[in-house]
């Protein structure tokens, strides 16, 4: 049940992290939203329990995994303005 959470979880932070941080760099459509946030949950999550903040079998919650979506984003942006001209 921890993997479907996350992909929920990680679902819903997609969405918030792309109204949070709108721009021209950001992933377009409902697929890379959803696997943006889920790469976000993830991330959280082994942050999270890198850090001490998580024991290994919690995930990272709502706030968090928004948190790491928003850092996935960030990165996406960078990578992408350095590809283009």
């Amino acid at each position: 049940m921890g993997i479907i959470w996350t992909i929920i979880i990680g679902f819903l932070a997609g969405v918030v992290a792309k109204v949070l941080m709108p721009g021209d760099n950001e992933p377009k459509g409902f697929i890379l939203t959803t696997v943006l946030g889920i790469v976000g949950a993830f991330v959280a999550t082994w942050l999270g329990q890198a850090l001490g903040w998580y024991r290994a079998d919690q995930s990272a919650g709502f706030i968090g995994a928004v948190v790491g979506a928003v850092i996935v984003l960030l990165v996406w942006g960078f990578i992408a303005r350095r590809r283009t001209p």
